[in-house]
């Protein structure tokens, strides 16, 4: 696989609507440009503490490393509903930063299964080389960027006033269903 292959799967992985990308949005729309921005290094790092191991462990242990799958989509749809169930209950003045905190960003993100797909396909595939980690800082960065943005501009999102019930209350439901998704994939394999 060549880097530019391996850029171009690495979007088309990382922008698919998932638990990351939602918080981003999410953050988004509560705190603005200026408050998401500092979220992008927390999710680029929280990536990178998954992908980084995997990546370079891939080629000798694969067989071993299928048997965790599970476990980790346990733990992953756990944390999922886990969130579903804190942004249905979170009320505006529950804090200045939103329901999007640096913590839940960094381990929903270091629970997401997109890493172990990185990790343990795309760029081993690649061969992980330092301009494979360059691309994947990258496309990580980019991508962040890019649902941080959209959720800059929700209607109705404004950062003087609380973001509306229905935008936390629809990425609860959607967060919901991830992990359901994310539970019965990890299960199956």
């Amino acid at each position: 696989m060549t880097i530019a292959e391996l850029g171009l799967a690495l979007a088309i992985l990382l922008l698919t609507p998932g638990p990351t990308n939602t918080l981003m949005l999410m953050a988004g729309a509560e705190r603005g440009w200026r408050g998401v921005v500092r979220l992008i290094p927390v999710e680029v790092a929280a990536y990178l503490a998954v992908i980084a191991p995997l990546a370079l462990l891939a080629q000798g242990m694969a067989a071993q490393l299928g048997a965790v799958r599970p476990v980790v989509a346990l733990l992953a749809g756990g944390w999922v509903l886990y969130l579903a169930w804190s942004m249905w209950r979170s009320r505006p003045q529950d804090g200045a930063q939103g329901t999007v905190s640096a913590r839940r960003l960094a381990v929903t993100t270091m629970l997401n299964p997109k890493g172990l797909i990185m990790g343990l396909v795309l760029l081993p595939a690649a061969g992980a080389t330092p301009a494979a980690f360059g691309m994947l800082v990258l496309c990580i960065a980019g991508v962040a960027a890019l649902w941080a943005g959209i959720g800059c501009g929700v209607p109705g999102s404004r950062r003087e006033a609380p973001l509306p019930p229905l935008w936390r209350r629809a990425a609860s439901v959607w967060l919901a269903g991830l992990a359901v998704f994310i539970v019965a994939g990890g299960i199956a394999a």
